[in-house]
């Protein structure tokens, strides 16, 4: 991608920040007289009319930009080795800034954005100097706030109602899906099996709340638990038993998730029965947007249908 020479100004925010200056939380740095407020997790922030050149910090925000039909200048990439999200059609020639952990603000900044998008959760301690160098709307964080953090994307990007129309679309599909699929009564369980550890992911996780906006009820182990997801050990792989079990693995090649739980893996009931599916890990843990959560109710009607 050919990125555009520094503005005079940019340059001088990015030696800034690099130097230690940065605004206060709460403060946009440069404000846009004809702008729009925006309301967010750090404050308010005056944003352009209809931002052009977009960095996000995360596949929530990508997820959503792209959906909204806005194709970023950059993004972070929540994978280690830089690879964006395999569900979603990236287009050719976006940046990539770095690592979402620990985004390269000086890859940032040369990209003269007019818009950051990212959460409090994520980047809390980087908001003074990504709001140094352009204006900055934080959700407050991820997970089933997916909805809530959709309509505050599409407001900073003026695009309110397109940001509507997808959640409405959305909202009707998976009350259609849960009803034709019988979802009142079939308990869901999810597990994501990863190097150090298994979860069990609740309502309070972005994938929990498309089952829970299906009609899926979850497991009795997560169903009231405040965090996105129950932390177990091997030994405990039987409490994700439901109905329906659908499985996803990070970071673990093959049969290695599997290896980690026989031989108590194939005396659950849905695995013994064939009710235990292996889904995409993009989708139904990175998403955490309109685009993933369409998939995910592709492969309800999938498996169920």
């Amino acid at each position: 991608m050919t990125v555009r020479p520094l503005r005079p100004v940019l340059v001088l925010l990015a030696t800034a920040l690099l130097a230690g200056c940065s605004a206060a939380p709460g403060e946009q740095s440069v404000p846009d007289p004809g702008g729009r407020e925006i309301a967010h997790a750090m404050g308010t922030t005056t944003v352009p009319g209809s931002p052009a050149r977009v960095v996000v910090l995360d596949s929530q925000e990508l997820d959503v930009a792209l959906s909204l039909g806005v194709e970023p200048v950059g993004v972070a990439s929540a994978a280690a080795d830089g690879v964006l999200p395999s569900y979603l059609e990236v287009p050719d020639g976006i940046t990539v800034v770095g690592p979402m952990a620990t985004p390269d603000l000086e890859a940032i900044a040369a990209l003269a954005p007019d818009l950051i998008l990212s959460s409090k959760l994520r980047h809390e301690a980087l908001y003074p100097q990504l709001s140094a160098i352009a204006p900055t709307v934080f959700a407050e964080r991820t997970g089933d706030a997916w909805k809530e953090n959709l309509a505050l994307y599409a407001g900073a990007l003026n695009r309110e109602q397109q940001g509507r129309d997808l959640l409405d679309a959305y909202t009707a599909r998976a009350t259609e899906v849960g009803d034709r699929l019988g979802a009142a009564d079939r308990t869901v369980s999810v597990v994501r099996f990863l190097p150090e550890e298994i979860r069990l992911y609740g309502p309070r996780s972005f994938v929990g709340s498309v089952l829970a906006d299906a009609g899926f009820p979850q497991p009795e182990i997560v169903r009231d638990e405040p965090d996105i997801a129950v932390r177990i050990g091997p030994e405990q792989i039987g409490s994700a038993d439901a109905d329906v079990v659908y499985v996803t693995s990070y970071g673990l090649a093959d049969d290695q998730p599997f290896a980690q739980v026989a031989p108590l893996w194939e005396t659950l009931p849905a695995v013994r029965e064939g009710r235990a599916f292996t889904v995409d890990d993009d989708a139904w843990m990175l998403a955490i947007g309109p685009t993933g959560a369409g998939l995910i109710l592709d492969d309800l009607e999938r498996t169920l249908g």
